[in-house]
């Protein structure tokens, strides 16, 4: 029983890693912008989905401090703390919110496609308000006052469309792939 436990744990390990190296290069892949425009959302959505909440939620976990630690796996090969604390930290952050979130959720409602979709999207919701209030004081502390309108022109409407495209295309993977890693 101890050995089946164990190679459990083991390939959870590895999951939760790869899913953390998926995250970086999803990063990397980048358009510069107030908020840069990258494919860290997509790997979010695909993880969780595929992974589960725990595992997908460790994998961002994972992500997170290897890149507080300053190793370079946030967008435009950026690392360490003063990412994590500048303007767009609070949305790197809120993949763990999504994460939490999507976890809460399907555990207790199951993965119906219908149910993955609510959770993702909540957890989106989730993660553009806490990093827009993390934005919006960060911008004020270091420029000066900004309105909600404002930022959220910058940091969430442009967004809204491609992160649910990209919500879409990482179910239909991960539904695809999801018997095979079983």
């Amino acid at each position: 029983m101890s050995i089946g436990k164990s190679k459990f744990r083991t390939l959870d390990m590895a999951y939760i890693a790869i899913g953390a190296a998926i995250i970086t290069v999803c990063s990397w892949i980048s358009i510069p912008m107030s908020v840069p425009f990258t494919f860290q959302t997509f790997a979010v959505f695909l993880l969780l989905s595929l992974l589960g909440g725990e595992r997908g939620t460790m994998a961002i976990l994972v992500y997170v401090m290897i890149g507080a630690i300053g190793v370079p796996v946030f967008s435009g090969f950026g690392g360490g703390m003063g990412v994590l604390l500048g303007a767009t930290g609070g949305y790197i952050v809120g993949f763990l919110l999504m994460g939490f979130l999507y976890s809460v959720i399907t555990r207790r409602f199951g993965t119906k496609l219908s149910v993955e979709i609510t959770a993702l999207s909540l957890g989106l919701l989730v993660c553009y308000a806490f990093g827009t209030t993390w934005f919006m004081y960060v911008y004020t502390r270091n420029t000066g006052t900004v309105g909600l309108i404002s930022v959220l022109s910058w940091c969430v409407f442009p967004f809204i469309i491609p992160d649910l495209a990209k919500l879409a295309l990482a179910l239909f993977v991960a539904r695809r792939v999801r018997p095979v890693i079983k």
